[in-house]
């Protein structure tokens, strides 16, 4: 048996990390294991999120934006600009650059903070032992108090869209593009979809996006998802919802896509292809038979409301357990975990996990949809504001959407709050918090607000749920 350790976290992703770092802040001897080579054929920490996911993809969607606002967005203020040239070369390295550094600095908070990087791929063992084998092959099995199951997820292939090359991809390969592809087809319509066909739309392709589902962005409220489809389908997003791929057929350098839908079925030819269909756990090769740790059918690593499986010591965060696949989500769960080890009391309140869609307006929530409420059978009441009525949207000329906030009938308890419109993602932490702290509609309508700022429409949302907003003309008056 090898190096004694506290505490062994298996991947190094969001969740990952940050349970390592903390782990080693409250004193544990800490390793972290993770398996993932960089594009520079080198050891990369930060997983999914900083190598091929939240980070590269973020970057492309602000260097598309600005090249899009160049090209059609700057005559309104006033500003005239020769036709702008898209350079993609200097766009991915741009993109390539951001992710190098921030995986370089967590691996100098690794260093900082104690812990130890063990660089290869992790399997669970009986009796918490961990075997780890480096990527020449050699095999150590570890002894520890505790272990951290951090592996995250890997988007979900579909039978009748294989992936071919660099003309039916993944989200990892949609970051990739050589050059812009005049034709463009997204089987998904979430969040990863309508990130990346946004990201391609804005540099010049033809974008369309399938979604088997009939109602488009379902895990949304609905009121805010029809207003984002009519902004993004305005911005030239083709979105297909109740439309079923059937299959794929490559030709030279073509794409040929089936698909069902209630006009029935067509066959459309494309220049590349986009599987965003979602994600799965990746727990392969992760649990040696006997070592105790259970799966559901979906593949998702058992735990309870702290994350600790049925094996005491051993606990499992992030895209392998329950609940959304977010990376703030897996952090904050790896914080927990941690505190936890250490005898802290440390939960997470999964009523107040934030979703924000990175589009142009984004789309942000928290808490329960209307959808939700009336089908709990919860009495509410609805705020609504439009950021058309907002100065400082007018002056961005950023005034596409709203602020939509639920708050409990009785108590006036903030249940939760939808936003569609400029800085959503930004704007929704100040919901998250008053939901935190229990605030009820009228605690934020009272609250002071600086002037003008976007933020203002979450305080006229507030107002407005008891009809007493100051710049829209209210539906009902209430004394």
């Amino acid at each position: 048996m090898s190096q004694q350790f506290d505490v062994i976290v298996i991947g190094a992703g969001p969740g990952g990390y940050v349970a390592a770092i903390r782990a080693a802040q409250l004193g544990f001897k800490t390793a972290c294991v993770e398996k993932w080579i960089g594009k520079d054929k080198k050891p990369s920490l930060g997983g999914t999120c900083l190598n091929v996911g939240c980070i590269p993809s973020k970057a492309l969607l602000e260097s598309s934006h600005k090249y899009e606002e160049a090209l059609h967005g700057l005559e309104l203020h006033g500003v005239l600009v020769a036709k702008p040239k898209l350079d993609l070369g200097a766009m991915l390295n741009r993109k390539d650059s951001i992710v190098s550094n921030l995986t370089g600095g967590i691996a100098g908070l690794f260093k900082t903070n104690g812990v130890t990087h063990l660089a290869g791929s992790g399997k669970l063992l009986a009796n918490k032992h961990v075997e780890f084998t480096n990527h020449q092959g050699a095999v150590e099995v570890f002894e520890t108090s505790y272990v951290i199951l951090a592996t995250g997820s890997v988007p979900v292939n579909i039978p009748p869209a294989p992936l071919t090359g660099d003309l039916i991809v993944d989200s990892t390969g949609a970051l990739e593009f050589s050059s812009v592809p005049k034709k463009l087809g997204v089987i998904g319509g979430g969040v990863i979809g309508l990130e990346l066909g946004s990201v391609w739309s804005r540099l010049g392709s033809d974008v369309t996006i399938f979604e088997a589902l009939d109602d488009f962005l379902a895990i949304a409220d609905q009121q805010i998802a029809k207003e984002s489809r009519k902004i993004f389908s305005k911005q030239g997003l083709s979105i297909m919802t109740g439309t079923l791929v059937k299959g794929t057929e490559v030709k030279g350098k073509k794409v040929s896509v089936t698909y069902s839908s209630q006009a029935g079925d067509k066959t459309e030819s494309f220049d590349k292809l986009i599987v965003a269909v979602g994600r799965r756990p990746f727990t392969d090769s992760l649990l040696a038979d006997g070592c105790g740790v259970n799966q559901d059918e979906r593949g998702f690593i058992e735990v309870n409301d702290v994350c600790e499986t049925a094996i005491p010591g051993v606990y499992a965060i992030g895209d392998v357990v329950r609940g959304p696949m977010l990376a703030h989500k897996g952090s904050e769960e790896g914080v927990m975990v941690a505190e936890r080890i250490a005898g802290k009391h440390a939960e997470v309140n999964y009523d107040t996990v934030p979703s924000v869609i990175y589009t142009h307006p984004e789309v942000a929530w928290v808490g329960k949809t209307e959808e939700q409420l009336k089908q709990e059978g919860v009495a509410y009441n609805v705020g609504i504001f439009p950021f058309a009525a907002s100065g400082r949207a007018m002056a961005a000329n950023e005034t596409a959407g709203m602020v939509k906030m639920l708050a409990d009938e009785s108590t006036d308890r903030i249940l939760g709050v939808h936003i569609v419109g400029p800085a959503a993602g930004d704007m929704i932490a100040q919901a998250v918090i008053a939901m935190e702290f229990g605030a009820s509609a009228e605690d934020i309508a009272m609250t002071m607000f600086a002037h003008p700022t976007v933020s203002e429409a979450l305080h006229e949302a507030a107002l407005a749920v008891h009809g007493h907003a100051i710049h829209i003309a209210n539906k009902r008056k209430r004394a």
